[in-house]
């Protein structure tokens, strides 16, 4: 006949207290559980892992931006720009904060919808801004002024003069200057006030012009007939 182990003793096994009783109410536990308990280690190590990936946000600025698509020539008021958070990365350090200083400009190219005004994208001075030292903004009026509809800001040009002669006196060509950039047309619409101080800009072009071209394009209108030819850039 087997011996029992006294009853004290199989009751000792299981009291609260007892380590070895504990181990194997844990042990049993975790054999129950093993998938949940599987499960549970793999989120944990997901989420360390997301956490770990995860760059910190970034801080936001705001920056003004057009409200609707603007076309070149725009006179410009403080209705046409709204304010966007980004990050500030993405901000552009000489972009304008307050769209009450934009009233009154005139873009001197398209502005789309949502992108950020700066003083090289208005007439004046600012769109020298980025050139070399010593460039001119220089005006021309093209003897074919629907001619100008071809161009845009930015693309470049060579400047053609076709020289006065009499009726039956054929007419030399030369190339005065190029390629130069155009930084604005009357094609665009608007005013030209802040170049000429008039508004007669019927076929006015306004070049971006080294000194010693600007030097051959000045007065070029009084010599003869101006005409401009596209070039690849």
């Amino acid at each position: 006949m087997p011996l029992r182990a006294p009853l004290d003793s199989r009751f000792s096994q299981n009291r609260p207290g007892n380590p070895r009783g504990l181990k194997r109410r844990f042990g049993s536990l975790i054999g129950r559980n093993r998938r949940l308990t599987v499960a549970l280690l793999l989120c944990l190590a997901a989420g360390i892992a997301v956490q770990q990936f995860t760059p910190a946000s970034e801080q936001r600025v705001n920056v003004l931006v057009a409200a609707r698509d603007l076309p070149g020539g725009t006179n410009l008021a403080a209705s046409d720009f709204t304010t966007i958070p980004v990050t500030q990365g993405l901000a552009i350090p000489s972009a304008f904060e307050d769209p009450g200083a934009l009233a009154g400009r005139q873009l001197a190219a398209p502005l789309g919808r949502g992108q950020i005004p700066t003083e090289s994208s208005l007439l004046g001075p600012g769109l020298l801004t980025g050139t070399p030292p010593g460039t001119a903004a220089v005006p021309l009026r093209m003897a074919d002024p629907s001619s100008i509809q071809l161009l845009s800001p930015g693309q470049l040009v060579s400047v053609v003069l076709t020289a006065a002669g009499s009726y039956d006196e054929s007419r030399e060509s030369q190339v005065l200057a190029g390629p130069v950039a155009v930084l604005w047309t009357s094609a665009q619409g608007g005013k030209a006030g802040e170049w000429l101080g008039t508004g007669d800009n019927d076929g006015l072009v306004v070049v971006a012009a080294d000194p010693q071209q600007a030097e051959k394009l000045a007065g070029a209108s009084t010599q003869g007939k101006l005409f401009f030819v596209l070039v690849s850039p």
